[in-house]
């Protein structure tokens, strides 16, 4: 059977210069918090500065860039073995959960809220110093994977992003500090606001996916990647 055609993809964020090669995706995580104590389910989600080069102006979950020190970031749980998994099947040793707590981290600097159980404060340097002095550890047993995605080639500024998911009932406390860092504005929507607000794609697509999720967990997790200028889905 001959391989289906790929779906039209209208890349986001900066061109790659032309001639050039494809850049190399950056690793990266990030995380939808979703909180069930309202009438409706509601997710955390937060707006791009508009003087980004990459989706200015845009509302996306908490997340970012995996760090050298997510890989020896100390947590007070690990992951579930059947996440371990997910991530074992695509990456080397040790690089799932150096993710999970990318996303935890950046959860912290970005939306100033703690993914984390109580832990004795301790000393600590580089990205991780403010996050263990609140008296906190990385509670990655709270997470799920929901989907993987790998930006188009066409785009000059790349990421290997994999979309978490953990309930807010995980995070110790629903008060945020002031200082959110690069996102504009935080807040909590449901998922038919959250369709409204001006999305990247790909997050317009991890909505709907949370949607079909909470209807049918056992549903497959949608790996997103880019071939012969089109989208080419598949499962992980």
């Amino acid at each position: 059977m001959s391989e289906p055609e790929p779906k039209p993809f209208k890349p986001e964020g900066p061109a790659r210069v032309p001639g050039a090669r494809a850049v190399r995706p950056k690793s990266a995580a990030t995380v939808m918090i979703i909180r069930r104590d309202g009438p409706k389910p509601r997710v955390l989600m937060g707006k791009r500065h508009g003087g980004h080069s990459f989706m200015p102006d845009r509302w996306v979950f908490p997340g970012g860039r995996i760090d050298r020190a997510d890989y020896r970031a100390p947590f007070a749980t690990d992951l579930r073995h059947d996440v371990s998994a997910v991530f074992d099947a695509y990456l080397k040793p040790g690089k799932g959960r150096a993710l999970a707590l990318a996303a935890v981290r950046e959860t912290w600097e970005e939306a100033g809220l703690l993914l984390a159980r109580p832990a004795p404060q301790r000393p600590a340097a580089g990205p991780w110093r403010e996050f263990i002095e609140q008296g906190a550890l990385p509670d990655l047993e709270a997470l799920d994977v929901v989907a993987r995605a790998i930006t188009p080639p066409a785009v000059g500024k790349r990421f290997d992003t994999w979309f978490l998911v953990a309930d807010a009932e995980r995070l110790m406390s629903l008060d945020r500090q002031a200082d959110c860092g690069e996102l504009e504005e935080i807040a909590w929507v449901d998922f038919d606001e959250a369709q409204a607000l001006p999305l990247p794609q790909v997050t317009r697509m991890m909505i709907k996916e949370s949607v079909e999720r909470m209807r049918d967990p056992n549903r497959p997790k949608p790996f997103l990647r880019f071939k012969d200028g089109g989208m080419r889905p598949s499962h992980l």
